[in-house]
């Protein structure tokens, strides 16, 4: 059975981006042992990925990634160095990698086959890995145990990342577990791929009727959609609804206007979040790379729907 092959290593880099922290997958395939996204570049979590294969007689012979967020993928060049084994990634993966993967390309490892699907949205250099024989996917944060995913533009797409979870809806809706990128495994795929799919769209139900009752900005539109979420998660929420009105907006179903002047306080706390104030400097590496953070929202946009 496919459960007996894999093994789940936590991180220990626990936070609300993360959940109880990113998971790192050690998977038997007979002479050797393949590694799915090593994780973040903690010593004692790739010592611990290392025990775990040799707990089990195996030497680790393939390094596979998702995606390049810190999180998943900076844990991949120390395991490499000390094991040797190659590293796959995605064709526009950033960081170190020895060998790409395109879509739909199988390869064998050991008594393995796996399966590579481009599955951008969270990430345009995301992977997902199929093991089809035994029903399983390797969904990296597609898909996680608890929760849903950030898509946050300018690296997040949400038109992409529904269409994404349209195929896998296609394809490996009778998949029989998904091994996400965080939390538990899912035991009812169909159940779970529905649910995100109808997720989306009443988020984005949600913000169409917001705008059809008056023009608003992403604060606006936060604030009232997310009203019983915890402010604290308010800059995350104003990225998915951005992501939502930017497909909306190629789609010409809005339009924009910008306004002549800063965010003030209260919208710059959901736009331009203070991340160093994270007691983790990783976390804030984490959220930045996640949420696009990387540069400071100047003017305020106002969203209403086209004429």
């Amino acid at each position: 059975m496919v459960a007996s092959r894999v093994a789940r290593i936590l991180a220990p880099n626990p936070s609300p981006m993360t959940l109880e922290g990113s998971n790192t997958y050690l998977i038997d395939a007979g002479d050797f042992a393949v590694v799915i996204d090593p994780g973040p570049p903690i010593d004692r979590h790739v010592d611990a990925i290392v025990e775990a294969a040799r707990d089990r007689g195996l030497a680790i012979g393939a390094i596979l990634v998702t995606h390049g967020h810190p999180d998943h993928a900076p844990a991949a060049a120390p395991l490499a160095a000390r094991t040797g084994a190659p590293v796959y990634a995605h064709a526009r993966a950033s960081f170190p990698h020895d060998r790409t993967w395109a879509d739909g390309r199988r390869l064998r490892f050991g008594e393995l086959e796996l399966i590579a699907l481009d599955t951008p949205g969270h990430a345009v250099d995301h992977l997902a890995f199929g093991m089809e024989e035994e029903g399983a996917l390797f969904a990296g944060d597609v898909i996680v145990g608890r929760g849903t995913v950030v898509v946050a533009p300018p690296f997040g797409d949400m038109r992409a990342y529904q269409a994404t979870l349209g195929r896998l809806q296609d394809n490996y809706a009778s998949a029989r577990t998904i091994y996400g990128g965080h939390g538990e495994a899912v035991d009812d795929p169909r159940a779970k791929i529905a649910e995100y799919i109808a997720h989306r769209a009443a988020r984005e139900g949600q913000v169409l009727s917001a705008l059809a009752e008056r023009p608003s900005t992403v604060p606006d539109l936060v604030e009232r959609i997310y009203r019983d979420t915890p402010a604290v998660l308010w800059p995350a929420a104003a990225r998915q609804v951005l992501a939502h009105l930017i497909a909306l907006e190629s789609e010409g179903r809005v339009v924009t206007r910008t306004l002549a002047r800063e965010p003030d306080a209260r919208e710059a706390a959901i736009l331009n979040p203070d991340l160093s104030r994270l007691a983790d400097p990783s976390l804030a590496s984490v959220a930045a790379a996640e949420l696009g953070f990387d540069r400071a929202v100047e003017r305020i946009v106002v969203y209403e729907p086209a004429p």
